[in-house]
């Protein structure tokens, strides 16, 4: 190599990309974000740069240009396999060419291709593309800049090649970060938090609804970039009509205005308060070797299997009495603790938790199709809707493949889905709850996992919506084409989102409705929101690109059932988003004179998470040429075992091991684990619950509540039996202590308050007893006796 200065990849090869600037503009709950890739040729070759990075799974990527000098060429939207020919020919003829194209395993990977770079040139790369946030349980909305791409796992026979990722621990990650931020929204912003360091919030006008910020400089890549957005009212219903493209012929999706809906529906306090006491409740835990690592990124002692293991805990004793459950664990194989689900019980609620408390992040690779399959195929069990929660931290090659089997099954359960830590895969976490009806939630930065799990749990107890239609009311001649998918789950206070392209809509100034009717525990109900149909300014055609993406992803998927992709195709490149079948694709055609000389290669390294200083201690030099080859050591195994293909000397088919629920803690031959730090109190008091929902009066509960044996029998009500006594002491201190982490146990506290009605105590001289000897002055009405 003739030049070694400079910045370099891990293989001591100069790396042609400098900088990425990033800019987001956040409007009320839409983002579009622009990102600029500075380029420079310092060797003394033509080269070419291959660089892999992740993007939001349902971004609609819109626009790809490249700036050379003072010339700036824009790139169109082709279909795919053309794309490449235009893109190979040109460089062989000499040229300079850059592809962006979407993998068609995972749409939330991307490669971009920078190809025949002249020695000493530069070129600027801008990519745009625009997304819709997501509402959180307290009303923030989240944004995440993917920074981490782990390598995806491929499974074992699966068909298609596995998109190439060069990865690089966080301290060797060659090229700099920038990040700046404009917020405006018609309501005040009160907050921007951030799992990185921000600079302080500037606001731009006195009314407070235009904000801007930046990341601090120094920003590390070890984490994805994080943001919620916070405003100063609750969310409301709005409706957003875009005008048409004055270029694009009249009738089409983008000459034609189109709407977005967003709808906030509100439920009926009377049914949303009381909760089923039915259901299978199927837990789905991935085992592989990531969940070894630990949570935020290093920040946290806690590891993702451990937070998982008190999450299931905790989960389990807030189910109700008389549904079922089950729960599988997978990596290169799958287990299950139980053949079939079983009815939820002390004795079952026992034996699973015995199994939960030893499990470990052992299984391997991330091969999530195959316990899928294993539970679509198990039969449902009458009158108990089931529910499937997914844990994993994983990223695998055949995302679409997992969705399209959870959308095949989509009319026999509801899936609730969680993105365990830094890289999990966006495209298959929001996928899995969009084609399974549930809701997808992401643990990253100083998150807990458990109060997220139980929102989750909580939505799935409520009462599902049935018989959900969209109706539309608008002036005569004006005709509704909808965009998006038909709607299959509401949530209370979660955002409903509707695209809709509207034809023959005149200049004149009109109101439109839509209606929304559902029915709830049989009751029929409806949501109406009126709206102006005179075009709102300064959108662009965002909301048309949106649109353009939600259609495109239905496509994708109808696809698959059937043959062809022209559909797709013409849509992508009528609208100028971005698919699985159709590609960017510019040309510098330049002053005529062809480049020459041998062209190189040079893959852009990005931030793997698996290759920071945790697992750099095994290899003190290069770690990647230490395991390319070689044997590995078996905890070493398990960890690199779902990179798949990238490792070749591990299979996981040396791996595999039994699916019985005998095997799935490996109960019989486990390695005792180093000894655990002390239990958070808050689960250790939960860990002492019994199924039915009442606390039992011995050492446990007296150590849990910070008093003696003696101390909690010696103040028991003379006609109260222990039972009582130990429930509503447990109670009072959940109420007295715990208020900050309510979300976390107010499931269990509700089956406890229900046991404890069903004895027909005396609770008044109990709660007085109570808060005398825990020094607390909680009233009986709000623990809901």
């Amino acid at each position: 190599m003739s030049n070694s200065c400079g910045l370099l990849t891990i293989q001591k090869e100069p790396v042609p990309l400098k900088s990425i600037e990033v800019e987001l503009e956040v409007r009320d709950h839409v983002a579009t974000v622009v990102s600029t890739l500075n380029y420079e040729n310092k060797e003394d070759k033509p080269l070419e740069a291959v660089f892999v990075f992740p993007l939001p799974g349902d971004a609609a990527v819109c626009h790809f240009s490249a700036q050379i000098g003072q010339t700036q060429i824009i790139a169109v939207v082709k279909e795919k396999q053309q794309a490449h020919e235009e893109y190979d020919d040109a460089l062989s003829s000499g040229q300079q060419a850059f592809l962006l194209e979407e993998s068609e395993q995972s749409p939330d990977i991307f490669t971009l291709n920078v190809g025949s770079l002249p020695p000493g040139e530069s070129a600027s790369i801008r990519l745009e593309y625009v997304t819709e946030l997501a509402v959180q349980a307290d009303d923030g909305l989240r944004f995440c800049l993917p920074a981490v791409l782990n390598p995806r796992y491929q499974p074992q026979g699966s068909e298609g090649a596995s998109v190439q990722v060069t990865s690089v621990p966080a301290s060797l990650v060659p090229y700099s970060l920038s990040f700046s931020v404009r917020v405006s929204s018609p309501r005040p912003v009160s907050k921007v938090e951030s799992s990185s360091s921000l600079e302080p919030l500037q606001y731009v006008n006195t009314e407070q609804t235009q904000a801007t910020v930046k990341l601090a400089a120094g920003h590390k890549f070890d984490r994805d970039v994080e943001l919620l957005i916070y405003y100063k009212d609750a969310h409301q219903p709005t409706a957003v009509v875009e005008a048409g493209q004055a270029s694009a012929e009249p009738g089409s999706l983008m000459g034609d205005p189109v709407v977005m809906l967003s709808l906030y529906p509100e439920f009926p306090q009377s049914v949303m308060s009381s909760l089923a006491s039915c259901g299978e409740f199927v837990l789905l835990l991935d085992r592989s070797g990531s969940m070894d690592f630990l949570m935020s990124g290093g920040k946290q002692t806690e590891t993702r299997i451990a937070s998982a293991r008190d999450t299931l805990m905790l989960l389990l004793k807030s189910l109700p009495m008389g549904c079922y459950f089950n729960i599988y664990s997978f990596g290169s194989s799958f287990q299950h603790i139980f053949p079939k689900s079983v009815e939820y019980s002390e004795k079952s609620l026992e034996e699973a938790l015995k199994i939960v408390e030893a499990i470990q992040a052992d299984l391997g690779g991330t091969e999530i199709l195959e316990p899928l399959k294993h539970i679509y195929s198990q039969p449902c069990i009458p009158n108990q809707p089931r529910q499937l929660f997914v844990f994993t931290d994983g990223e695998v090659c055949n995302t679409k493949e997992v969705i399209n089997l959870v959308k095949k099954n989509s009319g026999s359960h509801r899936c609730f889905s969680f993105g365990i830590g830094e890289g999990a895969s966006s495209a298959l976490i929001n996928g899995l709850a969009k084609e399974g009806g549930g809701h997808a939630q992401f643990i990253t930065g100083s998150d807990k996992m458990q109060p997220k799990v139980m929102q989750s749990l909580r939505f799935a107890l409520h009462p599902a919506m049935e018989d959900i239609s969209v109706t539309w009311d608008l002036p005569k001649g004006v005709s509704v084409t909808v965009l998006s998918p038909p709607i299959t789950a509401i949530f209370q206070g979660q955002r409903t989102l509707i695209y809709a392209q509207l034809t023959g809509l005149s200049s004149e100034v009109a109101e439109g409705c839509v209606t929304m009717q559902y029915s709830l525990e049989g009751h029929p109900s409806q949501n109406q929101l009126h709206f102006t149909l005179k075009p709102a300014e300064d959108t662009g055609l965002t909301i048309h690109r949106l649109g353009a993406r939600t259609l495109i992803c239905s496509l994708e998927m109808e696809e698959r059932y059937g043959e062809g992709n022209e559909k797709v195709v013409e849509l992508s490149v009528h609208s100028g988003v971005s698919s699985s079948y159709t590609a960017f694709i510019v040309v510098n055609k330049g002053n005529g004179e062809p480049i020459r000389g041998p062209l190189l290669c040079r893959h852009i390294p990005t931030l793997d998470i698996f290759l920071k200083s945790g697992l750099m201690s095994f290899y003190e030099e290069d770690p990647w040429s230490s395991i390319i080859g070689k044997s590995v050591k078996k905890k070493v195994k398990s960890v690199f075992s779902r990179i798949g293909k990238y490792f070749k000397s591990v299979s996981p088919q040396s791996d595999r091991k039994q699916t019985s629920a005998e095997t799935f803690a490996c109960s019989d031959a486990v390695i005792e684990p180093e000894q655990p730090p002390p239990r958070d109190p808050l689960l250790q008091l939960v860990s002492l619950q019994k199924a039915s929902g009442c606390w039992l009066l011995d050492p446990a509960l007296a150590a849990a509540v910070g008093k003696t044996s003696d101390e909690v029998e010696n103040t028991k009500p003379p006609s109260v039996n222990q039972e009582v006594w130990a429930t509503i002491l447990a109670l009072i201190w959940l109420h007295g202590f715990k208020m900050d982490a309510k979300q976390e146990w107010e499931l269990l506290a509700m089956k406890a308050v229900s046991w404890l009605r069903a004895q027909s105590a005396c609770e008044a001289e109990c709660v007085e007893a109570g808060n005398t000897l825990l020094g607390c002055e909680v009233q009986r009405n709000v623990l809901g006796l």
